[in-house]
């Protein structure tokens, strides 16, 4: 090959090579970038029986077409999120909550650190998410509980969807700690009353977050089980406020007098729900537009 041969096979490479380099450097087109939807999260917090009223928001919601893409749950809020990530939509979960036998999730037992064994109501949750696990699950969700030994708040993403939610649900005194992996775990909502900073963690754009744990029923005369969690929702209030503050939307059942072990006020904890949730459907708009504006 001659001199100029190679001159010009070898300019016409580095040419090659150069336009290879400028389209890899290239920013991808704006339209690639821009345009998609904000990923929602649902933070549905902890109540206990006051939790039937996330079943009226989600509703609510539906009704108007938001749809979250990541559930993640507290406690009561574990429960109602796994269900909804399962796929049962919100008349699914009014039905299931009217039809729902209180004997179904509650197995008493002797006093061992705890006066629920708790299996009733991993059974309960695997039977109805048809034994899927939590990353097999319809919609992207979470359960939070805390970690006993170490008091800090762990997010369950994968594994067992009815011990996670079993886990996250186990107040102290009324079930006993649940045991995964060799540590043990307890409610969530002595970490996380609302989850809104770890449905931040999991990605989401847009925050909606449920509080029906910040305040407690009023009720006189209580129970000892009402009034221990009456007393965890007022430590929890605090928390509860510095986790809303990172959120784009709360919405606050006006759930007060009615007592987080009443399972017969049901049907009105769930209207309660979809009023407030109807009601903040204009507010979750104005978030949505926000955000498509600033990332448009």
């Amino acid at each position: 090959m001659t001199d100029r041969r190679r001159l010009i096979l070898g300019g016409l490479s580095a040419l090659g090579l150069a336009a290879c380099g400028e389209l890899q450097k290239r920013p991808e087109p704006v339209a690639a970038r821009v345009g998609r939807k904000p990923r929602i999260a649902l933070a549905l917090g902890g109540g206990a029986a006051r939790g039937f009223a996330h079943i009226g928001v989600i509703k609510a919601l539906e009704t108007n077409g938001i749809l979250p893409d990541i559930v993640v749950g507290t406690s009561a809020g574990s429960v109602v999120g796994a269900l909804y990530a399962a796929g049962h939509g919100p008349f699914d979960l009014q039905k299931l909550a009217i039809q729902l036998d209180e004997s179904s999730v509650t197995d008493w037992s002797l006093f061992d650190r705890g006066v629920i064994k708790g299996e009733a109501l991993e059974r309960f949750i695997n039977t109805h998410v048809g034994n899927k696990p939590l990353e097999g699950l319809k919609r992207r969700f979470a359960a939070v509980a805390t970690d006993l030994q170490s008091g800090e708040p762990i997010i369950f993403q994968r594994g067992n969807t009815g011990t996670a939610v079993r886990a996250s649900s186990s107040i102290p005194g009324v079930f006993p700690p649940v045991a995964i992996n060799g540590r043990e775990y307890v409610d969530g909502g002595l970490v996380a009353p609302i989850p809104v900073r770890e449905a931040r963690s999991m990605g989401a754009d847009l925050v909606i977050a449920v509080d029906i744990s910040g305040r407690p029923s009023g009720k006189k005369n209580q129970g000892s089980v009402d009034v221990l969690l009456d007393t965890i929702s007022i430590m929890g209030g605090a928390l509860g406020k510095v986790e809303l503050a990172d959120a784009d939307v709360v919405i606050r059942p006006e759930l007060r007098g009615l007592p987080a072990t009443n399972f017969q006020q049901r049907h009105e904890a769930i209207l309660e729900g979809e009023k407030v949730g109807f009601a903040a459907v204009a507010r979750v708009r104005e978030a949505i537009a926000a955000w498509d504006k600033k990332n448009g």
